[in-house]
């Protein structure tokens, strides 16, 4: 009788095992593919987050690159990823488009007043359909957008410098010079 419940047990507790050795040893925990990656990117025209009689759309940014990232006031890792913004932002290689992901439009405001504005433009996704377009599922994420308006990565989390130098600028065509010009 014991037998019927040890036998199960063993192939669970085997079954976790072999799960947790593969996540753990996972290279690219925070790379997760998207169906997106080699299409078009969605296209958007959203209400502008620092001006509300504007529209921040993705033609806005068509024949350049430009990095869309997704983030709320809402979500801790996104304080995190900002100081990384802020860097990639001083360095003026890409546009850095903000999607300010159903937040409140003061508290967004306030974020950015006191930990400063990263952005070329904020679009504002209240109701999460532009979000949900591109396939997230939480903040932050960060999707690389090339000159032609096909995604080219996508990555989900907190950025850091390595990440920044390996997935994004590594992507970039020669010849891009700063302010993403070519």
């Amino acid at each position: 009788m014991r037998l019927k419940f040890v036998v199960p047990l063993i192939a669970l507790a085997a079954l976790a095992t072999v799960l947790a050795v593969g996540v753990k040893r996972s290279p690219e925990k925070s790379t997760i593919q998207s169906a997106l990656l080699g299409k078009p990117a969605p296209a958007f025209s959203l209400p502008s987050l620092t001006d509300p009689a504007a529209q921040v759309s993705a033609a806005q940014f068509a024949g350049q690159p430009y990095v869309l990232n997704v983030w709320g006031t809402w979500c801790p890792e996104c304080r995190a990823d900002h100081d990384m913004l802020m860097q990639a932002a001083a360095e003026q290689r890409l546009p850095l488009v903000g999607l300010n992901w159903k937040d409140d439009n003061a508290a967004a405001l306030a974020w950015l007043a006191q930990l400063g504005n990263p952005y070329a433009a904020v679009a504002v996704d209240q109701e999460g359909r532009t979000a949900i377009d591109f396939g997230v599922y939480g903040a932050p994420e960060t999707f690389l957008i090339d000159a032609q308006g096909v995604v080219v990565h996508r990555h989900v989390g907190a950025l850091t410098r390595e990440v920044w130098e390996r997935d994004f600028l590594a992507r970039l065509p020669a010849g891009v010079s700063p302010g993403g010009a070519s």
